[in-house]
């Protein structure tokens, strides 16, 4: 499959909401790797993981180019971390869905078709995308503004999840601050956040991991089942007490891409060969 990469495309070229500076880490942009083949073809939008300190490369390119070899448009998505807190990566997943929207006809994606994908970390601004959106709004000045920026799929891979008894406390104090308000907590809580407008979702995650507990996944799982939102969940006991595995190359006993691949085609996201 021929892939065409395009360089960083801004999210805002005038300059990002909230920015504390005009560097590279404080410009959130668009990496999108595009299939070369009839169309329109489905998007994921791809965060990796890192904490919200960094986005681990082994989650963005490797996942990008196996999307696209299922003839789905891989768009990595830089979005702000430390010391950007809260809202600024939630903030930069939504303006991305509306970016990759307003580009459909020119990326020769269909704009119905655009899901978000994350890791860790990046599985909570993935699934932040999911939970929490808008219809866009009509007359604002920036036509990317009037796009809904509703997903229309997830993928999360060992997703952080709640702020609840199963934190990650690093990933928490870095997005939220030392000690944060009870409410934010919860609001960022995103099990919480699940209703019936959520999109469907493909989830997986490893018994073991010592990192993210796997109960964030299952928190998850029984918000989208308690809303009726479609979902496969995937649990993988490898004997391996490993967190971060990303496509999971070197670890057999994790083998997700291909249901993955089986759940794209489910809901209508792989294109017919």
């Amino acid at each position: 499959m021929d892939v065409r990469t395009l360089d960083g495309i801004l999210l805002w070229p005038q300059g990002a909401p909230g920015a504390l500076g005009d560097g590279p880490a404080d410009r959130p942009c668009l990496r999108p790797s595009l299939p070369d083949c009839p169309g329109p073809v489905a998007a994921f939008i791809v965060c990796a993981g890192g904490g919200y300190v960094m986005r681990a490369a082994h989650e963005c390119e490797p996942v990008a180019r196996w999307l696209c070899s299922l003839r789905v448009a891989g768009v990595i998505l830089d979005y702000r971390v430390k010391p950007y807190r809260h809202p600024a990566p939630l903030g930069d997943a939504q303006r991305a869905v509306r970016m990759v929207r307003a580009r459909a006809t020119e990326w020769n994606i269909d704009a119905r078709r655009v899901g978000v994908c994350g890791f860790s970390a990046g599985g909570h601004v993935a699934l932040s995308a999911a939970t929490i959106f808008d219809e866009g709004t009509p007359d604002a000045a920036d036509p990317i503004d009037r796009l809904p920026c509703r997903p229309d799929a997830f993928i999360a891979g060992y997703p952080v999840v709640t702020f609840g008894q199963f934190a990650h406390q690093g990933t928490m104090e870095t997005l939220l601050g030392k000690d944060p308000d009870p409410a934010l907590r919860a609001e960022l809580s995103l099990e919480t956040r699940v209703t019936g407008q959520t999109p469907p979702g493909f989830i997986w995650h490893t018994v073991e991991d010592p990192s993210v507990p796997v109960e964030n996944s299952l928190l998850l799982a029984s918000a989208l089942s308690r809303c009726k939102v479609p979902f496969e969940l995937h649990l993988f006991q490898t004997g391996l007490a490993r967190h971060g595995i990303g496509m999971a190359a070197d670890v057999p006993g994790a083998n997700w891409i291909e249901p993955c691949a089986r759940w794209l085609g489910k809901i209508g996201f792989v294109a017919p060969a």
